[in-house]
C-alpha cells in the first residue's frame, strides 16, 4: 500500500512538472509564431524571433513544436490570429505592474487578468495608468562568464547601446527599442550569443517594499504569470538585501 501510495505521488509531482512545461511551451510556441508573423521570418533579420527560438531551445523545447510554431507565422498550418496585448495594474504597496500578453480574445483575458489582480489585493489600472513609471526599452542579457564588466561596457558603447548593469550573475545591455537588432549583432560579434535579446519596460520610479508587502507582489505576479495570455511581467518594486533574505528564509 504504502509503495503505491509513493506511486501516486511520482505520478501527481510528474504530472505537475509536465503540465506547468507543457504550458511553457505553449507561450513559447505563441511568441514564435507572432514574431514570425509581425517581422521577417528568419532569425537573423528578426531579433524578437531569434530571441523566442533560442529560449524554447534552452527549455527543450521539441524540434518539430517550434517548426510548426513558426509555420504558422509565415502563414501555413491552423491560423491562431493572437495578438499583442498590453494591461496594467497595481499590486500591494502601489507596486506598478504591466503585463504583455498575447492573445485572441482581449476581454476575455483582461476579465481573468481583473480577477487575479482582485484576487490577490491588486487593482487592475487603466490604459497608462502605470507605462508612464516605466521606459520602453531593448534590453539584451549575457551571463557572467560572457566577459569582465569592462570589456562588456567597452562592447556596448562601440555597439550603440545606452546602458549596462553588471552584477554577479551576469550583464544586462539597454538600449532604444528601434536599435535591438543593431545592438545584439554588434554584441554577438564581440561576446557571442546572449541569453536572450527583447524589448522590455524599464522602471523609471520604483517603489521600497516590506517583507509583507513583498510576498503578495511576488504572489500576485506568480499568479499573472500563470496564466495561458501572459507572456511576461514587468514590476517597478525595489527589494532590499533584508527583505530577500526573509523571503528566502
Amino acid at each position: 500500500m504504502a509503495g503505491h501510495s509513493h506511486f501516486a505521488n511520482i505520478q501527481h509531482k510528474k504530472g505537475a512538472r509536465d503540465a506547468k512545461r507543457g504550458k511553457i511551451f505553449t507561450k513559447l510556441a505563441r511568441e514564435i509564431t507572432v514574431a514570425a508573423k509581425l517581422g521577417l521570418p528568419d532569425p537573423a533579420y528578426n531579433a524578437r524571433l531569434k530571441a523566442a527560438i533560442a529560449e524554447a531551445k534552452a527549455e527543450s523545447m521539441p524540434k518539430d513544436s517550434i517548426e510548426r510554431a513558426l509555420k504558422k507565422g509565415t502563414g501555413g498550418g491552423d491560423q491562431d490570429n493572437f495578438e499583442e496585448a498590453r494591461y496594467e495594474g497595481f499590486a500591494p504597496g502601489n507596486v506598478g505592474l504591466i503585463v504583455e500578453a498575447l492573445t485572441n480574445n482581449r476581454n476575455r483575458t483582461a476579465s481573468e487578468l481583473r480577477t487575479v489582480f482582485d484576487k490577490h489585493g491588486g487593482s487592475f489600472g487603466a490604459t497608462n495608468s502605470v507605462a508612464f513609471n516605466f521606459q520602453r526599452v531593448g534590453q539584451i542579457v549575457y551571463k557572467a562568464e560572457a566577459g569582465s564588466e569592462d570589456k562588456v561596457m567597452e562592447a556596448a558603447i562601440d555597439g550603440g547601446a545606452d546602458d549596462v548593469l553588471s552584477n554577479a550573475d551576469g550583464h544586462t545591455i539597454f538600449c532604444a527599442p528601434d536599435a535591438l537588432h543593431a545592438v545584439t549583432k554588434a554584441l554577438e560579434a564581440k561576446l557571442g550569443e546572449p541569453e536572450s535579446a527583447r524589448l522590455d519596460w524599464r522602471p523609471t520610479v520604483t517603489v521600497d517594499v516590506d517583507a509583507d508587502k513583498a510576498k503578495k507582489v511576488l504572489d500576485l505576479i506568480a499568479a499573472l504569470e500563470d496564466n495561458d495570455d501572459v507572456q511576461r511581467v514587468a514590476a517597478n518594486y525595489e527589494m532590499s538585501d533584508e527583505v530577500m533574505a526573509k523571503l528566502s528564509g
